[in-house]
């Protein structure tokens, strides 16, 4: 019967997933529509601030929830260490998030500089789009990101839910 509810949710999740999916690919063509309104409106160095900008948001965004996952992991592993847990593996542990910390506050460093670029972006475009248009590409920007948060959020648990069905179907004779 767990096994059954696991791979219910497991699908469930999927089915998110493959929604999630043909969001982020919508997104991507409202980005496209942008790109080119941008392209067309803003000089050559602007709108080259523009795509590095957008370009940056993915990856520093991934980055920062691909740290927070591992650091996430790695504190629940630490958490259930106990007297029996060899030494070498809690040295290990605890190496592993001193490093993924000091990873993460650099990655949170990023995000803050990509901020103030954003601003920066926000306000070369103000000079050229109009209210409606400024707005919208807000709203890509705001959408992009929940996104992509929403994204690595399901990946997250996917993986969680298929490491309990694995586990269990390991532990059955």
């Amino acid at each position: 019967e767990l096994m059954a509810s696991l791979q219910s949710r497991l699908q469930a999740l999927w089915e998110e997933q493959e929604l999630v999916l043909l969001e982020v690919r919508e997104c991507a063509r409202w980005g496209e529509e942008l790109e080119v309104l941008v392209r067309d409106l803003c000089k050559p160095n602007e709108f080259e601030r523009y795509l590095m900008f957008i370009g940056d948001l993915e990856k520093v965004l991934s980055l920062l929830l691909c740290l927070s996952s591992r650091l996430a992991r790695v504190q629940n592993a630490m958490s259930r260490m106990d007297g029996s847990t060899e030494a070498e593996e809690k040295q290990s542990l605890n190496e592993r998030h001193k490093l993924l910390s000091r990873q993460r506050e650099d990655a949170k460093d990023l995000k803050e500089n990509l901020d103030r670029r954003e601003r920066v972006v926000s306000g070369i475009l103000a000079k050229y789009l109009t209210e409606e248009q400024l707005q919208d590409y807000q709203h890509f920007v705001q959408v992009k990101t929940s996104l992509l948060i929403e994204q690595k959020d399901l990946e997250e648990r996917i993986k969680f839910f298929e490491e309990q069905l694995e586990n269990l179907e390991q532990s059955i004779p």
